[in-house]
């Protein structure tokens, strides 16, 4: 991943989320880095939710798919959940035909995701 790439992806941390903007098609070209830096900061910090913003992505593929599988799980296994914001009509026809809205919350956005998630704590509605 070249530094255009690299800075196509912030990381944000509020209260024990951790918020990704993807600003970038998120294709097999562009998990390798998101998934080795979103694991350092969820094993490194006190992350129990991760949230995914699609604000500025169109394309998604099935490696897309795969890295937000491996984080939900990331963070399932510390007691919390996963969840996508501001998703455009090709990422939300991608979420839905895969299924990945039965187990991935949705808000329009991450300050939205953040209350959400944590006045439940995480758990299942």
């Amino acid at each position: 991943m070249n530094q255009k790439e690299r800075e196509s992806i912030h990381y944000e941390i509020q209260q024990n989320c951790l918020i990704i903007y993807i600003s970038q098609d998120l294709d097999h070209h562009t998990v390798n880095l998101l998934r080795e830096q979103s694991d350092r900061l969820i094993d490194a910090g006190n992350i129990r939710h991760i949230i995914f913003d699609f604000a500025k992505t169109d394309f998604m593929d099935s490696s897309g798919i795969g890295l937000i599988m491996g984080r939900y799980k990331r963070v399932m296994f510390r007691g919390g959940k996963a969840a996508v914001t501001n998703v455009g009509n090709e990422i939300e026809r991608i979420f839905r035909l895969s299924g990945l809205f039965k187990i991935i919350e949705r808000y329009a956005t991450p300050e939205q995701a953040v209350a959400g998630l944590n006045k439940r704590g995480g758990q299942d509605k």
